[in-house]
């Protein structure tokens, strides 16, 4: 079977962030898209399914990235000269409008999807903007490429222009409806819907409680932004004075968290109370490093999530960030945790690399379950990476030689294959 079969070469994944499990020259087997294991030598009930021979690659899990603005991806790299809020009403807002031509997201769309196939990111959860047609361009494109994702139509009733604001709560409950019908219709493999209020600034309470009611009725995920920026966090304070924090805002329309599945993206500045609850919630925290430093934000505390055992992931969050690679991220997530213990707090000790690589695969990847690692049991997403073009005159392991090609941008020459669930995409 297609799905089915054996990959040698040079196995490196990730069981708990404290450590990165390699097997040099071993063997990963995948059977019916499912990983059984890694083995020094293959066992012989294996050696009838097909073989790759990866050779001196290395041969790691695919790539999480929870929280990227798909229409973004036409500016990413340009303006990075404003806070958030600014940002938004100055490039993000009349960008976005832009996506009621479908001609135009058909076009960036593709150009984003393009991308994707080609990265190294094998899983991803997504905003769109709040155009029915627009979203389901996209999703019906991410389809096509076979990354498995999480698309969302994005809800905004306040606080934008009148070309980007959906005209009342009701409209916004009904487009949203309109949409997951159409996504039920479609019939999509690899592409679900998630509840998407852009964030609290631009949602009205009774959007919330519309959206809550949705999520609810339909058992969908929800994803939104928590706690990014000075700013934004005074102005949520001013919009919800009833709200003890700025969690307790989603929370008390049932969209923080829950069985069904929640990503809060960046959490720069959440407090105790706010850590508290995610902890219970079981909330998960999209850390989206670089467009923290673009964007002014700050440094979110993420060892202190993961020592209070908040479920965390890595985000590309373009275009606050800049490029597609979550490697990239994975690197920028260690720089800025070095800088938060040297400047914030050093009783925070820094993200390893080990630390980095585990959040943008297994922890990123429970989001959508058994993801994220050679763990029997685990579904078979992989990259098979060629470190050629970044030659060193002496023996690396394994596991030296991902952190190099993670840190020399090796991902933009060296993916040689890349699988989900056993299925190809390169």
């Amino acid at each position: 079977m297609k799905d089915s079969f054996v990959i040698k070469g040079n196995i490196i994944w990730s069981e708990t962030n404290k450590e990165l499990k390699s097997v040099e020259n071993g063997y990963l087997v995948i059977k019916d898209g499912i990983v059984e294991g890694v083995f020094n030598t293959l066992p012989d009930e294996h050696k009838d399914l097909d073989f790759i021979d990866a050779d001196n690659d290395l041969v790691v899990p695919g790539l999480v990235d929870l929280h990227v603005h798909a229409p973004q991806f036409a500016f990413r790299g340009t303006n990075m000269d404003l806070e958030l809020m600014d940002w938004l009403n100055t490039y993000t807002f009349p960008e976005e409008s832009k996506f009621s031509d479908t001609s135009y997201a058909d076009r960036v769309y593709s150009y984003f999807t393009d991308a994707i196939k080609k990265s190294a990111t094998t899983r991803m959860v997504a905003f769109s903007s709040l155009h029915v047609e627009g979203t389901l361009i996209l999703m019906d494109k991410m389809e096509e490429i076979g990354i498995r994702s999480y698309i969302g139509k994005v809800n905004m009733d306040r606080n934008s222009p009148d070309e980007l604001r959906e005209e009342s709560p009701e409209k916004a409950a009904q487009d949203t409806e309109r949409w997951l019908r159409e996504c039920v219709k479609r019939g999509y493999r690899y592409t679900k819907p998630i509840i998407t209020p852009r964030f609290v600034p631009s949602c009205s309470d009774e959007l919330m409680e519309k959206l809550s009611k949705i999520r609810k009725e339909w058992r969908l995920p929800v994803q939104s932004h928590l706690s990014e920026n000075m700013g934004e966090v005074e102005f949520v304070k001013e919009l919800a004075p009833w709200s003890k924090f700025y969690g307790d805002a989603y929370d008390r329309f049932g969209l923080f968290g829950g069985e069904d599945g929640c990503i809060m993206a960046h959490c720069v500045l959440s407090g105790e109370e706010e850590i508290e609850l995610m902890k219970k919630n079981g909330v998960f925290v999209a850390h989206c490093p670089e467009s923290n430093e673009n964007i002014k934000s700050g440094i979110a505390p993420i060892r202190k999530y993961m020592e209070k055992g908040i479920n965390v992931g890595m985000g590309s969050d373009i275009a606050g960030g800049t490029t597609e690679s979550i490697f990239d991220a994975i690197v920028d997530a260690v720089k800025v945790s070095k800088l938060y213990w040297r400047l914030v707090d050093d009783s925070v000790e820094p993200l390893s690399f080990s630390d980095a690589f585990y959040l943008a695969t297994k922890g990123g990847g429970a989001f959508f379950g058994k993801v994220g690692s050679f763990e029997k049991g685990y579904d078979g997403d992989l990259l098979i990476l060629s470190d050629d073009e970044i030659p060193f005159p002496r023996y690396l392991t394994p596991t030296e030689r991902l952190e190099r090609f993670a840190y020399l941008h090796g991902d933009k020459l060296g993916i040689k294959g890349k699988r989900a669930k056993g299925e190809r995409i390169l």
